[in-house]
């Protein structure tokens, strides 16, 4: 990617991609950098004004869009979307599946309907939304997913019971489909984001945690911008990853990458003697 952020080449002209979650945070980030690069968008959600705005400014540029409002727990208006790209844009070479939600409270004080629908989201919605696209993709013998994995999918996490195991499920979702479809074509891989730079996470996390917890024991300091994390979901879903299957793409800012982390990694590396400030984040 050249040092502006912008797509460097046209990886993915002519192609056709359905995104979801695509009015927001690292969904339209995605439609937005596989637009940028060439490809024609299939960009489904459930904020029609959202929609209708990535829509008007990615049609401006001159991309090929077309949008819906879906509920990826509904089956059969998935399934209907992906047919209308398919006959929108001749067949459809990609997706990434990128509607989620998060409900966070104790296990003890959980309700059932938080739990079961942040599993019906970011589980069985992305399994529907896969099968859809995947179908399409199947049929023309190439092409490539990417599913939105999480952290969260390495360890368990306080609060996050029903988040921890729709990405854990996601990732073993995830790894199934890049052995059933890999030899006919299909690559399917996921990403795992650390904490991204989006209205859910300011919404949902106390500027407390996110301080003193996991910008503390990230060593690169920061949240990951959602550009940062559609760059990735660019290069697994091109040729650039053609052999690239069944992988977990950790963009998590070195998070995962140890353990015991203080102040950005430098806690073991200080003397006595050096500065407590080193180590945060400029």
């Amino acid at each position: 990617m050249a040092a502006s952020g912008q797509a460097a080449t046209l990886r993915f002209a002519g192609r056709a991609v359905l995104v979801t979650g695509a009015a927001r945070s690292i969904g339209e980030a995605a439609a937005r950098r596989l637009a940028s690069e060439g490809a024609r968008i299939a960009a489904a959600g459930l904020d029609r004004s959202g929609l209708k705005s990535v829509a008007a400014s990615l049609c401006a540029e001159g991309t090929d869009i077309i949008t819906a409002v879906v509920d990826t727990r509904d089956a059969k208006a998935i399934d209907a979307f992906a047919a209308e790209a398919v006959t929108r844009f001749g067949g459809l070479d990609g997706a990434v599946p990128c509607a989620g939600i998060a409900r966070a409270a104790s296990a003890e004080l959980m309700e059932d309907e938080a739990f079961a629908s942040v599993l019906a989201v970011n589980l069985t919605g992305v399994f529907y939304t896969c099968r859809a696209a995947g179908r399409a993709i199947l049929a023309q013998g190439h092409g490539s997913i990417v599913t939105i994995a999480s952290i969260t999918a390495k360890g368990g996490q306080p609060g996050r019971a029903n988040c921890a195991a729709s990405k854990w499920r996601l990732v073993g979702l995830t790894k199934t489909l890049a052995v059933e479809w890999g030899g006919r074509g299909v690559r399917v891989n996921a990403v795992a984001p650390n904490g991204v730079d989006t209205p859910m996470i300011h919404d949902g996390i106390p500027q407390e945690f996110l301080d003193e917890v996991m910008l503390d024991r990230t060593p690169l300091g920061r949240l990951a911008q959602p550009q940062e994390v559609a760059a990735a979901i660019g290069f697994l879903l091109s040729g650039d990853a053609a052999y690239v299957n069944g992988s977990v793409l950790e963009v998590d800012g070195g998070l995962t990458a140890g353990f015991l982390t203080h102040r950005q990694g430098a806690d073991f590396a200080l003397k006595r003697d050096e500065p407590k400030e080193r180590g945060k984040p400029k």
